[in-house]
């Protein structure tokens, strides 16, 4: 039998702008719930935030430019971003709305794809782009 792990063993560690407010935009938008949460010495940033969202867990953590090449940039530093976080859910339009009215910029409305699922994609305000699915049969 597999060992079992406490945490998911692979789970996507976000740098963000804003981590506070992308706290409440990942509730708003994706249903998120915090795991846990803990704010940086200087009271305004976060160093680490565990949320679970439909059982999977995001961390995040705001950009710490005085940690120089070894701190994380956020996609809104670089200029974009090199990963799209996917999540699936029972209702991909339902979803997609939710996070469309909570803030994401609409990239993509949901739509059959070739591949079996009903797929779209959002950008949230902090420069990540997230993919959304649900299961359809053909």
């Amino acid at each position: 039998m597999a060992e079992q792990h406490p945490r998911p063993p692979v789970a996507p560690h976000l740098s963000v702008s804003n981590g506070k407010a992308a706290v409440d935009f990942y509730k708003r938008a994706f249903g998120a719930v915090e795991v846990m949460v803990m704010s940086a010495e200087d009271g305004k940033r976060l160093m680490h935030a565990s949320l679970t969202i439909n059982g999977g867990l995001v961390m995040l953590a705001d950009e710490f430019p005085e940690h120089g090449d070894n701190g994380l940039k956020s996609p809104k530093s670089l200029g974009g971003s090199s990963i799209i976080v996917h999540l699936e859910f029972k209702d991909v339009d339902a979803a997609y709305k939710q996070a469309v009215n909570a803030g994401a910029e609409a990239i993509m409305p949901p739509q059959d794809m070739f591949w079996g699922d009903r797929y779209g994609q959002v950008k949230d305000p902090f420069g990540h782009f997230w993919s959304m699915s649900t299961p359809i049969k053909k």
